[in-house]
């Protein structure tokens, strides 16, 4: 029901799905920019759904405090992350690709919808904890296309990996340019 739901929105959108994550890799984390906007969340997700493919993603724990929203945040794959420190979500996120055959996880480097001069590494640490490639997952507002770009596993250098992680992430187009640190 959700998949076809979400098939039918996303096709009403106007939006187009450009790019994939191959087939054979059935265990990634999806690094999505940019992020100022709650309707990054809700073209992803009917994305997904046209896709039919099994996604979960980390939310703020916040999220989760609605008694309305929280069957439905889980439901559609909805991870709650305490965003305090010391609560160490890279060992966390990292051992639950230990318990299934199939995990793709949605994270949001910028972390917030605000502007952000320096993303967070989790995701990176994540990925490379847990032995999984980083699939790079973009929505573009102005061409009004959401995807997938390159794929990379980490190497260990965060720095030499970003490189290319910002050269695909810049000149994106934001929903809200202004909150994007990557748009010019």
């Amino acid at each position: 029901m959700w998949n076809w739901l979400g098939r039918k929105l996303f096709k009403l959108s106007g939006w187009k799905l450009v790019g994939e994550i191959p087939n054979d890799v059935r265990k990634c984390v999806i690094a999505v920019a940019p992020h100022t906007s709650i309707d990054d969340f809700i073209l992803g997700r009917l994305a997904y759904c046209y896709l039919d493919r099994n996604v979960r993603y980390l939310i703020k724990k916040e999220f989760f405090d609605n008694p309305i929203l929280r069957p439905l945040l889980l439901k559609l794959g909805g991870i709650p992350v305490d965003r305090s420190r010391g609560n160490n979500i890279v060992n966390q996120v990292a051992a639950m690709f230990e318990k299934y055959d199939d995990l793709n996880i949605i994270i949001t480097p910028e972390g917030t919808r605000k502007l952000v001069n320096n993303w967070k590494r989790g995701f990176y640490y994540i990925a490379q904890k847990a032995n999984v490639p980083i699939v790079l997952g973009f929505l573009d507002f102005k061409k009004k296309e959401l995807g997938f770009g390159p794929m990379l596993y980490p190497t260990g250098n965060y720095e030499e990996d970003w490189k290319e992680m910002e050269k695909f992430y810049r000149g994106i187009n934001a929903k809200h340019p202004e909150r994007y640190n990557l748009s010019k």
